[in-house]
């Protein structure tokens, strides 16, 4: 077996995606589509349809969606230039111990999100079917370990499984909303509804943006794939904007008709439980995978290993055992929280691209690069520590602030070399 067949079994963790292993707009579409579609984010959109008018809900969703997609897009756009995912750009952007923090960041965030939904399927599942409860703990195991396979496989095995669940979760989702709709009287019986709760909209914003913002952060694993940067803007832009904003949509709809959030509990409501199960199922499935991958990949910037399926394993098996130890019951308001910190990740890796390398990245295994990169450390930390006290959009202003710092902290060194130069020379 040859070095370029293990590197390209691993998936190039630690390296660029060469033009012969990149994919179609279809494949890498498939793939964020089966991502994005994710329960949790219809609990966000739930949230926001008790608190809003029908009219009002709809604007917030759009304008919230809107933004995620375009800050994914970006950093879509970067990857399939560049060839890297996260990892690998934040190197450049925070150096190479420094990168280390967002290695940290965004894998742990991944695999708490895996232990969540691990958990949430063996105990829905239990409460569904009204199996003994003495069965949720080796359901965690099953699932823990069951859903990483198609992980485990790498990109093709993604792309497989989405290739077939996505379109049979659009159909679900297309079924349940017609029902919905007719439940609650058409267009005239949804404005009519009154909110129940209340919520600022900037409030509201920050939940749809910030709730799956982790991920956008981390699409570049696939997207590093895309054989065209307009391919993958068009792939997450359909994925983070369209997918991302038809599951908060069907959250909201839950909300107003049926005072739930969730699409499994709708299609109980619905009289639909056998294809709740299945919706379940291959909500959680084409999600936990990718988080699992997201995982990896960043360990493997961590640790410098090219082993992607051995940290696989690894992260499955932690997020097993975090959900077995109930750690999902706390996990999702820390998560949320975290959505205030790794959006500035971003903002410092756009900054960097463009500004410092000019839209071109050098060799990743010739360039020399700082062990910590000072510049983009410090406008992390002033990215995180506004985005954290503001009361606007957060992850929102995370990414604005973080990269005008980088911005303006870059130009005021490059003067001060200058300067430096031009004494030195004139010293000579």
């Amino acid at each position: 077996m040859t070095d370029t067949h293990v590197t390209a079994d691993q998936d190039y963790p630690l390296e660029p995606v060469p033009a012969q292993a990149r994919k179609s707009l279809w494949s890498m579409g498939f793939v964020l589509l089966g991502f994005t579609f994710f329960t949790a984010t219809m609990w966000a959109g739930g949230s926001i349809g008790t608190a809003f008018d029908f009219s009002t809900m709809l604007w917030i969703l759009l304008i919230g969606n809107l933004l995620l997609g375009c800050y994914a897009a970006v950093l879509g756009y970067i990857a399939a230039r560049s060839g890297l995912n996260t990892a690998l750009m934040s190197r450049f952007a925070f150096g190479e111990l420094g990168s280390k923090l967002s290695d940290v960041l965004l894998g742990f965030t991944q695999i708490g999100w895996y232990a969540w939904g691990t958990a949430t399927m063996a105990l829905l599942l239990v409460k569904m079917t009204g199996l003994p409860e003495g069965l949720t703990l080796p359901l965690m195991v099953l699932f823990g370990f069951g859903f990483c396979v198609s992980a485990f496989v790498g990109y093709r095995g993604l792309d497989l499984l989405s290739r077939f669940a996505v379109p049979a979760m659009i159909i679900l989702v297309a079924v349940s909303l017609t029902i919905a709709a007719s439940d609650a009287g058409g267009l005239s019986g949804l404005s009519s509804v009154i909110p129940s709760t209340e919520m600022s909209v900037a409030a509201a914003i920050t939940l749809v943006f910030g709730t799956f913002v982790s991920g956008g952060t981390q699409a570049t694993n696939w997207t590093r794939f895309a054989r065209s940067g307009k391919s993958a803007v068009l792939a997450t832009l359909a994925a983070f904007f369209l997918g991302n904003g038809l599951m908060t949509l069907v959250g909201a709809f839950g909300a107003l008709v049926y005072q739930q959030a969730d699409i499994v509990d709708i299609l109980v409501a619905q009289g639909l439980a056998t294809l709740g199960i299945l919706m379940l199922f291959l909500n959680l499935w084409t999600t936990q995978d990718n988080t699992v991958y997201n995982f990896a990949v960043a360990g493997c910037n961590l640790l410098r290993t090219e082993r992607r399926r051995t940290i696989t394993l690894v992260g499955a098996a932690i997020g097993t055992l975090l959900a077995v130890l109930g750690m999902y019951a706390w996990l999702i308001p820390f998560l949320i929280l975290l959505g205030t910190f790794i959006p500035p990740v971003g903002g410092v890796i756009m900054a960097n691209y463009f500004v410092s390398w000019r839209g071109r990245y050098p060799e990743i295994g010739t360039a020399r690069l700082p062990a910590f990169n000072l510049v983009g450390l410090t406008a992390y930390a002033l990215g995180s520590l506004v985005a954290y006290a503001s009361a606007w959009i957060a992850p929102l202003v995370g990414v604005l602030v973080a990269a005008l710092s980088y911005v303006l902290i870059e130009l005021a060194v490059a003067g001060v070399r200058e300067r430096r130069a031009a004494l030195l020379r004139s010293a000579g």
